[in-house]
């Protein structure tokens, strides 16, 4: 049966005695036709499983996976312990209406001039920006929602004929987009926005229900034997605070892996660095934001599929406590780990988003009992110096262990910006 390994709690663990050993995978590369002909030998009756079975024991999948002994009780549904309330924070009513919720976490910001950002003729050079530029601008009659969407199609003409192809999004319709913007554009003309929200673009992953937009989870099928018929609860909570949804972001086919590479409609790539990947599974949503076209978009993830892009693509994705957002209207709402999350470029939008999308369903209210949903108030004093009171652990000989030294560099210099400009705390 071989050595038991018992996992154990990390305040038992001995540090010292924990030796660092770089693992080495033990399987071909393979791309194209190698791939294919390599995938009919693995799928062949007697071969298939010799093949199999030998790749398991040289990468100790056995060992791994038979004897390693967990002693805990496994759970299908996380347990909530009480908690106190945190300094500077301010409560969120999930009961409430979204666009209330938005108001309020639009008070936790930090003040904000965008009047500065629109002095003179537009900048040349790339920036992000942030809902309230655009808030801004559509309540000075700067822009209106219907121009943005004029923008916004014109870009998605010249991405689709890039070549290589660049595919952010399997669904879009630009006649729905102009009519979603023309009737934001009347709602700021009445002077009647929703809300803060109102004429922002927004893009939805593919396996996050807008309709009329199919579902498809990016795959070549799975509309036809699951039709949408109505939002999904987060994306309703947005479209009742005026959010302009501009169709269905690429994705990783079904979630399952997270590079993002998609062979039904293509691979979405970096927009910062075309010839590599977004990282996935909510490959499309990262990217979109990432270029600037949008301010932000929902991804779903369980075991990174909102922040592996977002981390790649360098924009916020923020991957909420489970149960904390409605997973109704979704292809995995049926998982134990999923969870709908924000992508943005930065961490106010992405809390204005969360605000709006936040309110657990009545079963997992019921179940789980989970805390009272918050956000941190940015506008006060004692939130100024948050991030210096961070401690970073950084594990020296896995952090070094990358394909290039490029990575650890960028990674180092990170760290050394937290601790000088913020007075972050490293700790081996």
């Amino acid at each position: 049966m071989g050595k038991k390994r018992v996992m154990v709690p990390a305040n038992e663990v001995d540090l010292t005695a924990v030796k660092y050993e770089p693992e080495t995978i033990q399987a071909p590369h393979l791309t194209g036709t190698s791939l294919k002909v390599f995938v009919n030998v693995v799928e062949a009756p007697l071969i298939g499983s010799m093949i199999t079975t030998s790749l398991k024991k040289k990468n100790n999948i056995i060992e791994m996976l038979q004897n390693t002994v967990i002693p805990e009780t496994p759970m299908f549904k996380p347990v909530f312990p009480p908690q106190d309330a945190e300094p500077c924070v301010v409560g969120l009513e999930e009961d409430g209406k979204p666009e209330d919720r938005v108001d309020l976490a639009l008070k936790c910001l930090p003040h904000f001039d965008a009047a500065s950002n629109w002095t003179g003729d537009s900048p040349t050079s790339f920036r992000y920006w942030k809902i309230r530029d655009y808030a801004y601008a559509y309540r000075s009659k700067l822009a209106t929602p219907s121009m943005v969407a004029e923008r916004f199609i014109s870009a998605m003409e010249e991405f689709s004929s890039k070549k290589p192809p660049a595919p952010l999004l399997i669904s879009f319709d630009a006649e729905e987009v102009r009519k979603q913007a023309a009737a934001s554009t009347q709602r700021f003309e009445e002077g009647n926005p929703l809300s803060i929200l109102d004429g922002i673009f927004v893009a939805i992953k593919d396996d996050i229900d807008c309709y009329p937009h199919p579902s498809k989870g990016a795959t070549t099928w799975y509309h036809e034997v699951r039709p949408v018929k109505k939002d999904a609860v987060s994306v309703s909570r947005l479209r009742g605070c005026g959010v302009i949804f501009v169709g269905k972001a690429n994705m990783h086919e079904l979630g399952l892996g997270t590079t993002g590479n998609n062979s039904n409609y293509g691979t979405t790539r970096n927009p910062h660095s075309p010839d590599r990947y977004t990282g996935g599974s909510s490959s499309g949503p990262a990217a979109i934001v990432a270029s600037g076209l949008c301010s932000a978009a929902l991804g779903t993830d369980g075991g990174g599929s909102v922040r592996i892009p977002s981390s790649l693509c360098g924009v916020v994705g923020l991957k909420t406590t489970y149960g904390r957002t409605d997973m109704k209207g979704s292809l995995c709402d049926a998982g134990t780990v999923e969870i709908i999350g924000p992508i943005a470029s930065n961490v106010e939008d992405v809390m204005l988003v969360y605000a709006a999308i936040l309110g657990s369903s009545p079963c997992d209210r019921i179940s789980l009992k989970p805390a009272p949903p918050c956000l941190p108030n940015l506008s006060s004093h004692e939130s100024s110096n948050a991030l210096g009171l961070l401690r970073l652990g950084k594990y020296t000989e896995w952090f070094n262990d990358v394909f290039s030294t490029d990575i650890s560099e960028t990674c180092g210099k990170i760290l050394n910006m937290l601790v000088e400009k913020h007075g972050c705390e490293v700790s081996p």
